[in-house]
């Protein structure tokens, strides 16, 4: 990697193996270091969020060093990708969407950069709405159905949610559950990048099918990984002709 690259990509469980991942860079940070490589053209950055092998468990990811490593690579916007549960009956089971805004239920990681000084970021759109528009305008062309508007419910994890707490997110306007999206997007929103997040809803929340297992979430983005790949790329394309 010669040279910072202006687009970057997050994947999520089961996206990852999707992707042909050029050379691998470490990149030292205030905050740690982050693990990121080049696509295999060599025309976006990629971070597997947790890590090559996917060692790395939601509340063990280094959010902050992996955003840090965006920003001193040059990296202005960031497109993720989440395995989510649906909470939401219109979002089925294989469907994909887009996150608008988020609720967050996460209960002992670091979310902000700043620790030692007063700041008050904005995040009435956490979300870039340019971003959003640019994905969404890559799915018409690649034939993608995308729901949009999405609420999306961050919770601690590495457990899967109660029933109890899934009725209570649902009643709060929830549309999916996943366990990685906060901090990831206030972190990116501190540094002032654009960031979207595509989401995969790999199963029904705990409650609305008889029990939630991995496997099943693996399972369904194995069918679902390569039209997100197919999706990304086509809006990464997108964008680096906006530059050219």
């Amino acid at each position: 990697m010669t040279r910072p690259l202006p687009i970057g990509v997050i994947t999520g469980t089961g996206i990852t193996e999707q992707f042909e991942l050029g050379q691998a860079k470490t990149v030292g940070t205030p905050y740690g270091k982050a693990e990121v490589f080049a696509s295999q053209a060599e025309d976006y950055i990629i971070i597997p969020r947790h890590g090559a092998g996917h060692r790395l468990p939601p509340h063990g990811i280094n959010y902050r060093a992996n955003i840090a490593a965006f920003e001193q690579l040059g990296v202005r916007e960031v497109i993720a990708s989440s395995a989510v549960g649906s909470m939401n009956p219109r979002v089925k089971v294989g469907h994909i969407g887009l996150a608008d805004q988020f609720l967050d239920f996460t209960k002992r990681r670091v979310t902000t950069f700043f620790e030692d000084e007063v700041v008050h970021t904005d995040m009435t759109h956490p979300y870039s709405q340019r971003l959003n528009a640019k994905i969404s305008s890559a799915a018409r062309r690649v034939g993608v159905k995308l729901h949009t508007g999405l609420v999306y419910v961050c919770a601690e994890g590495p457990r899967f949610e109660t029933a109890a707490e899934i009725k209570m997110y649902r009643m709060l306007g929830g549309d999916v559950v996943g366990m990685t999206g906060v901090p990831e997007v206030v972190l990116a929103n501190e540094k002032g990048l654009e960031y979207a997040s595509v989401l995969v809803a790999t199963n029904w929340a705990t409650g609305m099918q008889p029990k939630v297992s991995q496997e099943e979430v693996l399972e369904e983005m194995k069918r679902s990984g390569s039209v997100v790949k197919r999706l990304i790329e086509t809006t990464v394309a997108a964008l680096r002709g906006e530059r050219e």
